[in-house]
């Protein structure tokens, strides 16, 4: 299932085919088609536009993530297609770090073929790596499904761009929020408020419009002044090289960067229960590794 605010997707097509239907979609399709025979893309991936084109699917993409939640892959469009003026901005706050140079360097991914998940379960508890595993378990998701940056023209800006969707998981995770829509728009508040990007702007101003009246007013009430204040005052949590602290104690990462706990949230599946899925399937693991070995 696609998660809207996530930014999650079911299949790597391209946003232009997907919207499929209308004389925009087509008149997109085939400008960027006619185009693609002058204008070689910047990195893999990439679908270069022009301003029209890049016009016309910000109006479509806008216009199919609001009418349609579970399009997770339009929002992605969006943050795509809106983040220019911000993203040079992030870029040169990761430059000015020299953790955020060596992201910048060396341009680490985030998935299940570049992080080993098992041996971040057998990290003691309270570690950041534990506790990844541990959210991860408990909200039923995995990082292998963050939708690839297609629009933004300059290739490290594309990494920039790229890379926050990556650690969208993680942001939830040091935070200690879940999936439910109404968190998610509470992670956007924070992201919005530490990170400028306009997308995260977008899903805070929108998302919440299809919830019930009860959880948009704890939202409002409870959990966007906490975002607002936190993420405004945390130092930027782009530049974190967060497989160099899987080791570390998750508290002491947020009391480094200045992050506090919003209030407690409702979870679906209880902490234990995670816990032991995660054991178990750190078990599986060892065991099949061991079996290969022999």
């Amino acid at each position: 299932m696609s998660l809207f605010f996530g930014v999650r997707y079911l299949r790597p097509t391209t946003v232009a085919h997907r919207l499929v239907g209308s004389s925009m979609s087509r008149a997109v399709v085939v400008s960027a088609h006619r185009r693609s025979l002058k204008t070689q893309p910047a990195y893999e991936g990439h679908i270069p536009l022009n301003w029209f084109e890049t016009a016309l699917m910000t109006v479509g993409s806008a216009y199919k993530a609001l009418t349609d939640p579970r399009r997770g892959d339009m929002v992605a469009a969006i943050g795509d297609l809106t983040a220019g003026p911000v993203l040079p901005r992030l870029r040169d706050i990761m430059l000015a770090s020299a953790e955020g140079r060596r992201i910048m360097k060396e341009r680490p991914r985030i998935n299940t073929d570049t992080v080993d998940m098992a041996k971040l379960a057998a990290l003691p508890e309270g570690t950041l790596g534990h506790s990844y595993v541990t959210w991860l378990e408990r909200c039923g998701v995995t990082p292998d499904t963050r939708e690839p940056v297609h629009y933004v023209q300059d290739p490290e800006l594309a990494y920039v761009m790229q890379r926050y969707r990556e650690c969208h998981d993680l942001y939830h995770c040091i935070v200690n929020l879940p999936v439910a829509v109404e968190y998610e728009l509470a992670v956007k508040f924070f992201e919005f408020a530490n990170l400028g990007l306009p997308v995260a702007g977008f899903a805070a101003a929108f998302g919440h419009l299809p919830i019930s009246s009860k959880k948009r007013a704890r939202l409002f009430n409870d959990y966007v002044p906490w975002a607002i204040k936190c993420g405004s005052s945390a130092k930027s949590l782009i530049t974190v090289y967060w497989e160099e602290r899987w080791e570390q104690d998750i508290e002491k990462i947020k009391e480094e960067f200045g992050i506090w706990d919003p209030p407690e949230a409702t979870w679906r599946k209880p902490l234990s229960e995670a816990k032991l899925a995660a054991a178990r399937k750190l078990k599986q693991t060892q065991e099949a590794n061991q079996v290969s070995s022999e």
